[in-house]
């Protein structure tokens, strides 16, 4: 199984108001190797609880920290994305003592071999739509309830746009995405196969989804993109729409209003969980549940709802009633009513359909160092990498399926671009073209400014605003090519579109020079150091 590797954090101990939380401690910069920004740990002198969880939690970390000075019970989280925790889940070997996704949907749909006890709710949290406020007032969505149709026609007739994650790839955009069906179809008693292919359903949704305009296959940095650029509106936790507010309201820019669309409502609910090992091990359960004993205490459950989570029974304490601002459009009156999640069968052609249907194409180019220093393993990993997302039957087992409408464009460069060739999302077509690259050979420089900049000019030459598109740069050294970064940002300001240009770091890629292009273009680094082929599955979710 893989394990994702990034900077690991050490905590020193917080002397923190009870009223008082600081931020969620921060990684290297806009690199991670997956799902989520890094690998938190807390130093433990009795025992050590290894936890799988979504990044959204990350915002708790200085309360886990709190724990482990009380009691010296250490805690290792991995952060990645809930689809990926039910992955794992199912696999023969698991490296964790417990799981924390984002919902329950992925711990019942992910423990197949039955190995989960003692769940509970940590916190609730509403996924919610947040509009600029100006943007609220316009349209009519404030001061009065508004359904998944409103925001449909706003679409329609091109008055807004948003910034969903991924629904393959996170939560947040999986049952989101779960509660406009529902809506869409008149909230039935339960979402079946039929509805699925209802005309009149796949119209609307494909409709609803034109309206995505930057995706992500994480909450969390999704919050941080759109703090990063100018989008109108964005769907997300309501924790993190509350921690998004508070950055704009301190930076003096407008903040968002909440809208709560009343016919397709989803909530998280931040299962925690033990995941039972093949050996028994009392000393460790003890420990699991000394920590969610601790994280459902009183005192707790008030620092929680502090970052802007409900408890575990949807509710808010009058102390707390400050965080959850009326003038934010936020409701904590209104009792949370939530769609019922469809069966494990029926959700994952749900899924299905949105990857290779609903959603809007992707427009991928790839941009793929062939330069003499990936010779050997580098060769290898990277082919096997193409292979996983390419190859349609790899790349369904990840939830990563071409759509056939999409379009791929690869860059094979040394020190020049020495190979160009498109795809569509057509399997056939697909497996021809990875054959062809497969055949490519290694040699010569690396000219990364260069051939990001042909990336752009590619992409010129379509109109991509029907397509959901992005540039994946790979590359596993310095740049020793002509051109400069300089030249990469006169190019991106004349290409005047909002195309995130992502990088993937292999060998002895240089760190600076990736992290500045995903600055020029709100993008991120991944890191492939490890994982080649983990790298360009996290990636490839984020279009």
């Amino acid at each position: 199984m893989t394990k994702i590797k990034a900077k690991i954090l050490h905590l020193t101990a917080l002397v923190i108001a009870v009223a008082t939380l600081l931020a969620a401690c921060g990684d290297r910069g806009n690199i991670t190797s997956g799902d989520a920004d890094s690998v938190f740990t807390t130093r433990g002198v009795k025992q050590v609880l290894r936890i799988v969880s979504g990044s959204e939690n990350k915002e708790l970390e200085p309360i886990l920290q709190k724990f482990t000075d009380r009691t010296k019970i250490g805690i290792e989280i991995d952060y990645k994305g809930s689809l990926d925790i039910m992955r794992e889940m199912g696999e023969e070997e698991f490296a964790y003592d417990a799981v924390w996704p984002a919902s329950s949907l992925w711990i019942s749909a992910g423990d197949t071999n039955h190995r989960i006890k003692h769940q509970q709710s940590i916190s609730i949290t509403p996924i919610v739509f947040g509009i600029k406020q100006s943007l609220a007032e316009q349209l009519g969505f404030v001061d009065r309830k508004v359904a998944v149709a409103d925001i449909l026609e706003a679409i329609k007739q091109d008055k807004m746009s948003f910034c969903m994650t991924s629904a393959t790839q996170s939560n947040s955009g999986a049952s989101a995405y779960i509660g406009f069906l529902y809506a869409l179809l008149g909230n039935p008693d339960t979402l079946t196969s039929e509805d699925l292919a209802d005309s009149q359903l796949q119209a609307d949704i494909k409709s609803l989804l034109s309206g995505v305009n930057r995706s992500s296959g994480s909450s969390d940095w999704l919050k941080d993109m759109f703090l990063n650029d100018d989008y109108d509106a964005m769907v997300n936790y309501e924790a993190l729409m509350i921690s998004a507010n508070r950055v704009l309201e301190k930076r003096g820019d407008e903040t968002l209003h909440i809208i709560y669309p009343y016919d397709g409502l989803s909530l998280a609910d931040s299962p925690l969980a033990y995941y039972t090992p093949d050996q028994p091990d009392d000393a460790k359960e003890e420990a699991f549940l000394e920590l969610q004993s601790y994280l459902l205490s009183e005192s707790v459950q008030s620092q929680i709802q502090q970052t802007g989570r409900r408890n575990s029974y949807g509710k808010v304490t009058e102390s707390n009633r400050n965080v959850f601002r009326k003038e934010w459009g936020l409701d904590i009156e209104t009792p949370l009513s939530s769609i019922k999640m469809p069966s494990r069968d029926v959700l994952f052609e749900a899924l299905h359909l949105y990857q290779t249907q609903f959603r809007k194409p992707s427009f991928t180019v790839y941009c793929l160092d062939f330069s003499g220093s990936m010779s050997g393993d580098g060769e290898q990993e990277l082919k096997y990498a193409l292979s996983q997302i390419m190859l349609q039957e790899n790349a369904a087992q990840l939830m990563l399926q071409a759509s056939p409408d999409e379009v791929n464009y690869f860059l094979l460069f040394n020190s020049d671009v020495v190979d160009e060739r498109m795809s569509s999302g057509e399997p056939e077509d697909l497996e021809q073209t990875y054959e062809l690259i497969s055949r490519i050979y290694p040699r010569g420089g690396t000219d990364i400014y260069g051939t990001a900049i042909r990336a752009l000019e590619v992409m010129s030459s379509y109109e991509i605003e029907d397509y959901s598109p992005a540039v994946i740069l790979m590359t596993d050294g310095m740049d020793t090519g002509g051109s400069n970064l300089g030249e990469f940002r006169d190019a991106y300001a004349k290409f005047g579109r909002d195309v995130p240009v992502f990088s993937i770091a292999f060998g002895d890629a240089d760190w600076d020079e990736l992290e500045a292009i995903a600055e020029v273009s709100n993008a991120r680094v991944f890191d492939g150091r490890d994982h080649l082929a983990e790298a360009f599955r996290a990636v490839k979710g984020y279009n």
